[in-house]
Order: C-alpha cells, then sequence, then structure tokens
C-alpha cells in the first residue's frame, strides 16, 4: 500500500488541480457575468431615463393637442360670432329702413288727404272764379276767390310731392317685403 499512496495522493491533487481549474472557471465566468449584469444595468438605466424622456414629451404632445383642439374650437366660434354679429347689422339696417319707410308711408296718407282736400278747394277755385268773372262788382267774393285760388295753387304743390311720396311709399313697401322675408329666412 505504500505505492498506493502516492498515487493516491496524485490522483487527488490532479482532481483537486482540476476541481481548481474548474473553480477558476466558474469564478471567470462569474466575474464575466457581473461585468454584463452591470453593463446590462447601466442599459437599463439608460433606457428607464429615455422612457421618462419619452414619457415627459407624450405628455407635453397631449398638452399641445388639446391646446390646438381648444384653439380651433375658439375659431370656429368666433367665425361663428362674426356671421351673427354680420347678420345682426343687416338686420337693423332692415329695421331701420322698415321705420323710415312706415313714417314715409304716414306722411304720405296725410299728403294724400291733403292733396283730395287741394283738389276739392280746386274745383272750388274755378267755381269762385267763373262767380268772380261773372260778378266783378263784388270786392267780398273776388278776396275769397283768390285766397281760394291760392290754396289751390298750393294744393296742386302738395298733389305733386304727394305723387312722389306714393312713388316713394311704394319702394318702402318692397324695402319692408324683402325685410320680412329676409328676417323669416334668418
Amino acid at each position: 500500500m505504500h505505492y498506493d499512496t502516492p498515487t493516491i495522493y496524485c490522483n487527488t491533487l490532479s482532481k483537486t488541480a482540476t476541481h481548481g481549474n474548474i473553480l477558476q472557471h466558474t469564478a471567470t465566468h462569474l466575474q464575466h457575468t457581473a461585468t454584463y449584469q452591470r453593463h446590462t444595468a447601466t442599459h437599463l438605466q439608460h433606457t428607464a431615463t429615455h422612457c421618462n424622456t419619452l414619457q415627459h414629451t407624450a405628455t407635453h404632445c397631449n398638452t399641445l393637442q388639446n391646446t390646438v383642439t381648444h384653439s380651433n374650437t375658439l375659431q370656429h366660434t368666433t367665425t361663428h360670432c362674426n356671421t351673427l354679429q354680420h347678420t345682426a347689422t343687416h338686420s337693423n339696417t332692415l329695421q331701420h329702413t322698415t321705420t323710415h319707410c312706415n313714417a314715409l308711408r304716414h306722411t304720405y296718407n296725410i299728403l294724400q288727404h291733403t292733396a283730395t282736400h287741394s283738389n276739392t278747394l280746386q274745383h272750388t277755385a274755378t267755381h269762385c272764379n267763373t262767380l268772380q268773372h261773372t260778378a266783378t262788382h263784388y270786392d267780398t267774393p273776388t278776396t275769397y276767390c283768390n285766397t281760394l285760388s291760392k290754396t289751390a295753387t298750393h294744393g296742386n304743390t302738395l298733389q305733386h310731392t304727394a305723387t312722389h311720396l306714393q312713388h316713394t311709399a311704394t319702394l318702402c313697401n318692397m324695402l319692408q317685403c324683402a325685410a320680412t322675408r329676409y328676417n323669416t329666412l334668418h
């Protein structure tokens, strides 16, 4: 057995050396794994930072998108308000025109009545002229007839004005009809 001890010892040393090589190889491998894990941890940290930046950018984009949507809504509202303001201005103009036409129609009615009265006065003046021609020796009927003649002349002027106002009233009626139609449509 004496000879077996060195062999056993050599075998044990050989196994121990092999085991030591395996341990050294494992240690080297673990060292490489630790370096890889440190590299992976650094890479993950950079990736997390990048993700935070992207998340911040996405939040900023959402805020900008909300602002753009709000701006578009305000622009649409402004356009709508401008249209309504234009319509209101047009409606006010038509209402003012209608009021003016109503006043002209009232004036026309008064002048038409006056023109009718003037025709009566003119007829009376003609009658007076006939009487004046017949009764030249009466001073009082002559003065009365002269007054009636002047009134008849004034009546002719009023009748001319009434005709002009009748044309204006016709135009006003057309404008009022257009205003009513416009207000009905809008």
